[in-house]
């Protein structure tokens, strides 16, 4: 019997060709993140994404991770002048000064939450009970840029000190750490994600 013809993999088309971000697509966006860390990355690098591409900040994320020490918010909470000084004459990250100090501002808005509620992942998961939103979207002009519910995460973000937490980076930030699951229905992995992270 003649072998029938694989199907083509089915992605988000947002993601393209590249390989770095079919990568990222194909591992991350989605997966529901419960590590402070890694939270704390994300929120860095959609802060620094604000009016730039994604897939330029995934290009420059290694860049970031050295000139943020890891995202270790403990570290950067610590930083002053000179860290803002070194870190604008970093070419490998988005060498912005209101970036870069917010990003300094945001960690130590961070340890204030872990101190309040234990971790982030328990303060920020809390507005979703703990369990992802199950997105049916079937077209990427389906997508909302933001929703009610990042309106109102952002809106608590700020009064706790973060900056560049606005509700299209809050909404961002909750697909990419899989507070929602918006893969489009007839992405492979919508299904796959839909199975994560369940409280």
């Amino acid at each position: 019997m003649p072998r029938r013809p694989e199907q083509p993999t089915v992605r988000c088309p947002w993601c393209g060709d590249d390989p770095l971000y079919v990568d990222y697509h194909d591992r991350e966006w989605g997966v529901p993140v419960r590590d402070d860390r890694t939270l704390f990355e994300f929120l860095t690098l959609e802060g620094a994404q604000a009016g730039l591409s994604w897939l330029t900040i995934l290009r420059k994320r290694e860049a970031y991770r050295r000139a943020f020490a890891g995202f270790d918010p403990v570290e950067i909470a610590s930083w002053g002048d000179e860290a803002v000084a070194r870190l604008m004459a970093d070419p490998g990250i988005v060498r912005n000064r209101l970036k870069i100090k917010a990003a300094i501002g945001n960690a130590r808005a961070f340890l204030d939450v872990q101190r309040a509620f234990g971790s982030f992942a328990d303060y920020i998961w809390r507005f979703v009970d703990g369990r992802p939103i199950q997105g049916s979207w079937r077209s990427i002009a389906d997508l909302p840029p933001t929703t009610p519910l990042a309106e109102t995460i952002s809106r608590d973000l700020k009064r706790r000190g973060f900056r560049f937490v606005g509700p299209t980076i809050v909404y961002a930030h909750m697909q990419a750490t899989g507070m929602v699951n918006d893969h489009l229905v007839g992405c492979f992995r919508h299904r796959q994600v839909a199975t994560l992270g369940r409280s």
